[in-house]
């Protein structure tokens, strides 16, 4: 656990690191790379583990910088999800690309090793982001 710690530690400050030099947060940079698809407003305050309130102020500054917008649920008008504009996806990837330390570290792992671990994070990934009681 604590070498999934200390990864995890070195993983947020690189995150960090570079979406500050993109003028965002980290929370904001965090909302942009959950939008691979539409998501409504309390679905992101789920997965960001935040109040619903929080959530809008984000996306308020997101949407006023042009990376996101709101539009009406098809199924239901009354709900709002939170899209990703082009430049939202575009921000997201160039940030992906300029995190040189993560990069670095993950190619100095064979292939297979990449393929390995990408399979054993898939296997804990959903235990770890099921809700806790």
């Amino acid at each position: 656990m604590d070498a999934m710690a200390a990864v995890g530690t070195a993983y947020f400050h690189d995150f960090a690191a570079v979406v500050s030099r993109h003028g965002l947060t980290s929370v904001q940079a965090k909302t942009l790379s959950l939008l691979r698809r539409p998501l409504p407003m309390r679905g992101l305050a789920d997965r960001l583990a935040c109040d619903a309130s929080n959530v809008t102020g984000i996306v308020d500054r997101l949407e006023s910088r042009g990376l996101v917008r709101r539009e009406p649920d098809p199924a239901d008008r009354r709900v709002k999800n939170v899209v990703a504009t082009e430049e939202g996806h575009d921000t997201i990837r160039r940030i992906r690309a300029e995190m040189h330390t993560t990069r670095a570290a993950l190619d100095a792992l064979t292939l297979d090793e990449r393929t390995a671990l990408y399979g054993l994070l898939g296997r804990l990934r959903p235990a770890m982001e099921a809700p806790h009681t």
